[in-house]
């Protein structure tokens, strides 16, 4: 899956080499999502390590990146994790007063993310009957 967001550099890592053949780079990225910042942490792997070497913690800067997700078992207990594997960066000079959809600046490259309200998977439909009176639910509120 590939998305993009555009934000301020917040903080960049150093490279770590977990073992002999897989290395990372981190950094963060601080997106106005409403009324507060997000501050977003994202991982350049391998041969991408390089791609920040170029901006500095301020730089307004646009990411795409691929969700990334994967279990393994430790212990006998099924663990998962989940990361944003950055793959491009580009100056996001601009670009942020121009983000669609005016409340984030989140958005998915391919293909077009749709109106919140509107679900994009025909498979997961409600089917639910809507509550007629106040009586029909046990919300304590």
């Amino acid at each position: 899956m590939a998305y993009e967001a555009t934000g301020r550099l917040h903080e960049i890592f150093d490279e770590q080499q977990v073992s002999e053949k897989f290395r990372k780079r981190e950094f963060v990225l601080e997106v106005v999502d409403g009324q507060y910042p997000e501050h977003i942490k994202f991982q350049l792997v391998q041969d991408k390590t390089a791609l920040i070497d170029s901006y500095k913690v301020g730089d307004e800067v646009k990411i795409s990146f691929n969700l990334r997700g994967r279990g393994f078992n430790k212990n006998g207990q099924m663990l998962y994790f989940t990361n944003l594997e950055a793959w491009r960066i580009e100056s996001g000079a601009g670009g942020g007063a121009s983000a669609p959809q005016g409340g984030g600046n989140y958005q998915q490259a391919a293909p077009r993310a749709a109106a919140p309200a509107q679900n994009q998977n025909p498979n997961l439909r409600a089917s639910a009957a809507p509550i007629t009176s106040d009586d029909d639910n046990d919300l304590p509120f």
